[in-house]
């Protein structure tokens, strides 16, 4: 036998598993095939008041950080607005790491 056909493998899956197995790709992949892939809540636009909310923050600072352009905005029209998706993605930039207990000594012991 060469090495080619020890690697071979055959499985055999009943009918009725592997027909399961295909609606649940199918049932899947609609949503993403058909372009409407994006759930409602990823795709919500927030006015400067419901960001403040959904931020918890005052909304004097949702209009700083406008003002400034540290924040992920579009204009429509004089209205800025703000897409869900991309204030989640900037809040995730924007987590700190914890550092390292070791890292912490290490400092001390050179300091």
């Amino acid at each position: 036998m060469t090495e080619k056909e020890h690697m071979k493998a055959e499985l055999t899956l009943p009918s009725e598993l592997v027909d399961l197995i295909v609606d649940r790709v199918v049932e899947k992949l609609k949503p993403l095939i058909s372009g409407h892939g994006e759930h409602k809540e990823e795709s919500s636009i927030f006015t400067p008041e419901t960001l403040s909310r959904y931020l918890q923050v005052d909304i004097s600072w949702v209009y700083r950080q406008v003002s400034d352009k540290s924040i992920p905005y579009f204009k429509n029209g004089k209205y800025v607005r703000f897409k869900k998706s991309s204030i989640d993605k900037w809040i995730t930039s924007q987590e700190k790491q914890p550092v390292p207990k070791f890292k912490h000594l290490r400092n001390r012991a050179t300091a």
